[in-house]
């Protein structure tokens, strides 16, 4: 039986390995029916999907020329299960490396950038993977039992959070998400970027609820991406035009200006080559164009100020 290796130190030339089986690999959300057997010592649905996840950027690390490194992937993986050797579509290590790379180059070009949120399977990396600026703060929001075992996983191979950064994790059960984001420190007056990626929703309304939280508390001109299931789409999947429109006016009717990302683009401008040119996710770029519920308070009291201010100077009208 073959067996693949767990990376827990970079850059490649240096690693530290632990010897650690692989998963399978498909762009589908729907698993196999070996898969599923495999997985069949627990029967989280929430958690067998995060781990096939892992097992995609397991695989993709390993790679020849990998788009990405995660040094920590491994360790999210059951014993004893066999690789597929499979040839696989690059659809979901294709969005990966480009939310990477889309969410650091937008934090190293706007000052003030500090905030990132992650809607996420509850074993996403990226707050340990990545190269974080100073003082970066990353909240993930992601079903707490996944995001608990996660953590345990990672603790027990020595990842770390920047010591410069802070990690701060809303359990997607909360009742009021967005309360939460606010009570552990999520500011509506500065930059952020929110990433949709993993995070399970059985409606279009959970969905949709989502984006209206992230209208509520990010700035105008902030971004949100990632990958949306293609099954949400309530117009005909297998036209693009409709599917665009349906998008549109999503996206528009919670205030962002959005864009779909072709993945055979992303494929063509990373040097690669797509295996499969079906994919049952749809890869988007959302631009917000409303202010912020903070920004409209900020607003407000200003407005409120300067009244009060000319009132006292003995008018009664701006």
């Amino acid at each position: 039986m073959g067996t693949s290796v767990f990376v827990v130190g970079i850059p490649l030339a240096r690693l530290t390995v632990i010897v650690h089986p692989s998963l399978a690999r498909t762009c589908k959300a729907k698993k196999t029916g070996r898969l599923r057997a495999k997985l069949k010592d627990d029967d989280d649905p929430l958690l067998q999907a995060a781990i096939h996840g892992a097992s995609l950027r397991f695989q993709e690390t390993f790679r020849p020329e990998p788009l990405f490194i995660d040094p920590y992937a491994g360790c999210f993986l059951p014993p004893n299960v066999e690789k597929d050797m499979e040839q696989y579509p690059l659809h979901y290590c294709l969005a990966t490396k480009f939310i990477d790379d889309k969410l650091l180059s937008t934090m190293n070009h706007i000052d003030g950038l500090k905030q990132v949120v992650l809607l996420t399977d509850g074993m996403d990396t990226r707050p340990y993977r990545l190269s974080w600026p100073t003082s970066t703060i990353i909240f993930d929001i992601s079903p707490e039992s996944v995001f608990k075992r996660a953590a345990q996983k990672l603790e027990g191979v020595g990842a770390k959070i920047p010591k410069s950064c802070l990690f701060l994790h809303v359990p997607l059960e909360s009742s009021d998400i967005l309360e939460i984001l606010r009570r552990k420190g999520f500011n509506g007056n500065r930059p952020s970027i929110w990433v949709f990626q993993g995070l399970s929703v059985t409606t279009l309304a959970d969905f949709d609820e989502l984006v209206s939280i992230v209208s509520s508390l990010a700035m105008k001109g902030c971004l949100f991406l990632g990958e949306l299931p293609v099954w949400l789409a309530e117009s005909e999947v297998g036209s693009k035009s409709s599917t665009k429109q349906w998008m549109d006016k999503l996206f528009m009717s919670n205030g962002f200006k959005v864009e779909m990302i072709h993945y055979g683009e992303v494929a063509t401008n990373l040097g690669k080559e797509l295996a499969s040119s079906e994919c049952e996710y749809i890869l988007f770029v959302a631009e917000h164009l409303r202010f912020s519920d903070d920004q409209m308070e900020t607003w407000r009291r200003e407005f409120q100020r300067i009244e009060e201010d000319a009132d006292e100077d003995g008018f009664e009208e701006l």
